[in-house]
């Protein structure tokens, strides 16, 4: 094992590593000028209390603590990685809770406890492309529990005038301070109880379209050329 495994296993250092992200993004969030476009999609929701599921790419997480309603309750599903622990506990700060699980591990027990989320009247979101790509492909995952609980999936991104860009297989964005912003949001996605096979795969392409289309507009509205997902024969 190497140092810096040793030190991220450390929950001290973890700690410490979580709330300088969360520091840096509440950074950049105050010291931006941020709008909302789509707004009142989960608007309806929130004010009626009705639970959805919150849906974006894993390449645009980073200012989502801020595209969520404060007071209404999420619980974001999270690999069992290092990653995964590093991502759970800089939203930790914001109020957000985590469920361990993804499509390789933990797959079935992140599944139920989302299920029982959503029906204890709590909201959940997923990154239908992580926890390791391809990017911007949406897995079955999201629309199956969309069938499973009867709930509504509504997508979210950002996008940011001042960013980085990661090399990594997301192209991870990383908004930058004293910028300019937006969060999109789009239209609720309901899937039939009783879908089977072909509507289900219906469904997926629609998140997956509608994911990319939001990206897409907030990238333009940022001044930049939209990030491209992966294409077939891309491996994370």
């Amino acid at each position: 094992m190497t140092v810096g495994k040793r030190l991220f296993d450390s929950p001290l250092m973890r700690t410490l590593l979580t709330l300088i992200a969360a520091t840096y993004i509440r950074l950049v969030y105050v010291t931006g000028r941020w709008t909302v476009v789509g707004g009142h999609f989960p608007a309806q929701y929130w004010d009626a209390d009705r639970p959805f599921i919150m849906c974006f790419w894993h390449g645009r997480l980073f200012m989502l603590p801020y595209a969520w309603k404060r007071g209404k309750l999420i619980h974001i599903l999270t690999s069992m990685h290092r990653d995964g622990r590093l991502i759970g506990g800089t939203v930790g700060w914001f109020g957000i809770k985590t469920i361990d699980g993804s499509s390789s591990r933990g797959g079935v027990a992140g599944l139920r406890a989302m299920i029982r989320k959503l029906t204890a009247g709590d909201w959940v979101g997923i990154t239908p492309d992580g926890p390791r790509g391809p990017r911007m492909r949406a897995s079955e995952g999201v629309v199956s529990l969309a069938r499973m609980t009867n709930m509504p999936v509504i997508p979210v991104t950002f996008g940011a005038r001042r960013r980085k860009v990661m090399g990594s297989w997301d192209r991870f964005v990383v908004a930058l301070p004293f910028g300019r912003g937006v969060f999109v949001w789009g239209e609720p996605i309901t899937v039939p109880h009783t879908a089977k096979k072909e509507t289900l795969e219906q469904s997926r392409l629609q998140v997956e379209q509608a994911l990319n289309a939001i990206t897409a507009e907030a990238d333009r509205l940022c001044g930049h050329d939209p990030i491209e997902p992966a294409g077939p024969a891309d491996a994370p």
